[in-house]
């Protein structure tokens, strides 16, 4: 079963609102449409039911592993943690930036972290996908900038664009 950003969004905050010891202030029309954007690969902007379920558990379980203190949020150590655990081995300055981006208060609650989590996944999926050799570094030109995923749902391109389509974001 297919489902649309406004059912992924009717879903998640039905199901985490009966897990009273997740803070969150709900998954927003904006964050459901990220999410179904970086993982819609068919760019029709459904997603499988089935697939839901499983990274709703997955990041369900990492967020409970590690909020260490059960208090229902994270901490920004706590989420330097998690993230680490997850394989995602990032500096500094990247750490600041998520905490800066995803806290609140240097606290994050599951839906924020969530997202966070989503996008940092598709980011490593499409680095990976493009440092074939291995090496750990990528050269693209702009094409080949605006054909990754993730980029085309930063801006919300559809998988058919141009570039005339991601000037038009920027004017």
């Amino acid at each position: 079963m297919e489902i649309s950003v406004r059912e992924l969004r009717t879903i998640l905050n039905r199901v985490v609102s009966k897990h009273r010891d997740l803070q969150t202030d709900g998954f927003s029309m904006e964050s459901c449409r990220g999410m179904v954007g970086l993982m819609d690969v068919s760019s029709i902007c459904r997603l499988m039911l089935q697939k839901i379920c499983q990274i709703h558990s997955l990041i369900g379980g990492i967020f409970r592993e590690f909020d260490l203190d059960k208090s229902g949020c994270m901490s920004s150590y706590e989420m330097r943690l998690a993230l680490e655990n997850g394989g995602f081995r990032l500096n500094n300055k990247l750490y600041q930036t998520l905490v800066a981006r995803y806290a609140d208060n240097d606290i994050i609650d599951f839906d924020n972290f969530t997202c966070c989590l989503v996008k940092l996944e598709a980011m490593f999926k499409a680095f990976q996908e493009l440092d074939r050799d291995g090496t750990g570094s990528v050269e693209l030109n702009i094409v080949e900038v605006t054909n990754i995923p993730y980029i085309r749902s930063c801006f919300n391109l559809p998988a058919n664009h141009t570039i005339a389509s991601l000037r038009n974001v920027y004017s």
